[in-house]
């Protein structure tokens, strides 16, 4: 049951932004829902939605911001990682020989 009530309440969020005015589409890959049940939900909680719970287009903006920034520093750690995993396996390649070129 609780469990059903956070669903709920995730769907509302869910449909104020699409009230709000951020793309069906853009809410789909954020939440990964499908758009056509993101449409749903805008047509079964509509009423219950009230003009002040809408984030404003200022609270979008930032969240948005912050979103990307926040996939930046993912993509930048996650390059970061792969170039360490490198040197590590490059190390362990040079451990193996018998005679490495360093004296």
């Amino acid at each position: 049951m609780g469990g059903r009530k956070v669903m709920k309440e995730v769907r509302l969020r869910i449909v104020q932004e699409a009230l709000s005015g951020i793309k069906i589409a853009v809410l789909a890959r954020k939440y990964e829902v499908h758009p056509e049940t993101i449409r749903t939900w805008i047509k079964e909680y509509r009423d219950q939605v009230g003009d002040d719970e809408i984030p404003s287009t200022d609270e979008q903006i930032q969240e948005l911001r912050r979103l990307q920034d926040v996939e930046e520093k993912y993509q930048k750690a996650v390059k970061i990682l792969g170039e360490k995993e490198l040197e590590i396996e490059i190390l362990r390649e040079l451990l193996k020989k018998k005679n490495p070129a360093y004296p």
